[in-house]
């Protein structure tokens, strides 16, 4: 069974104006596989549709959309009900670095939303139709940070233990229904969350090579982690004790926040 028969004729990626979002939509438009796009910024969606649908001849989908805000979803099923989606990429979320209390809660909630309650409900309502077909796949975009806890970016890592886990568990509940999770993993990455989250990037991949290793390693392990340092780096976590962890994190943390 090839990509697209196993995870099309349609693949739903969130955060897909910039980065590993649009890097996502580029690899799989690339394969056959047309497109739903979901951000906030319609312009980008619309330039990146245009030329998906110009070079690779798939159908893209936009739906302009802020996953923060509690009634987002009815907008993509608006999209979405007449087509047969095999593949979600819960890809958008952001972090915020700095003092826990010197965070606006507003923002605090905004991003416990984005990163953990918007790929709920999206799992939820497409892993029910998708377990339905007996296939599927769903890539959930998590981070290193969901293996350490951070101080200056606490909120952030602790959102992605949520997603690190939650694909963990639904691997396990769903494959007999013939969905793939897959938890991804990067390190730093050269796109705009450094800028959004007001740190700085150390080390940090492209976004083609983490991409790759998503639809490599989708249907074959339920983690994958980009970069050999990386995964280096959760390996030698195993070694040594969670407070050792946090207190690294909080020493190299407290370095990288901007002013």
């Amino acid at each position: 069974m090839t990509f697209v028969e196993r995870y099309g004729p349609w693949a739903l990626v969130t955060g897909a104006s910039a980065g590993i979002g649009a890097e996502f939509a580029r690899q799989l438009s690339e394969m056959g596989l047309n497109l739903v796009v979901v951000a906030r910024r319609r312009k980008r969606l619309e330039d990146l549709a245009r030329d998906l649908e110009s070079k690779n001849k798939v159908q893209v989908r936009i739906v302009t959309a802020d996953l923060s805000e509690p009634d987002f979803l009815p907008g993509i099923l608006s999209v979405t009900n007449s087509i047969e989606v095999g593949l979600l990429v819960n890809n958008a979320g952001f972090g915020l670095a700095g003092h826990f209390l010197e965070h606006e809660l507003e923002k605090e909630l905004g991003l416990l939303n984005v990163n953990c309650r918007a790929p709920l409900i999206l799992t939820h309502e497409f892993g029910r139709q998708m377990a339905q077909r007996k296939r599927g796949g769903i890539i959930f975009v998590s981070s290193v940070s969901g293996y350490i806890a951070t101080p200056f970016e606490a909120s952030y890592a602790a959102s992605k233990v949520y997603e690190l886990f939650l694909a963990e568990s639904l691997e396990y509940e769903l494959k007999k229904n013939g969905v793939d999770m897959l938890a991804l993993c990067p390190g730093s990455t050269q796109t705009e969350f450094h800028e959004i989250a007001g740190s700085r990037a150390v080390a940090a991949m492209g976004v083609q090579p983490v991409v790759d290793l998503a639809i490599k390693k989708l249907g074959k392990k339920p983690v994958a982690i980009p970069g050999w340092h990386n995964r280096l780096l959760v390996y030698l976590l195993k070694f040594t004790p969670r407070r050792v962890h946090t207190y690294f994190a909080g020493k190299v943390m407290g370095n990288l926040v901007r002013p």
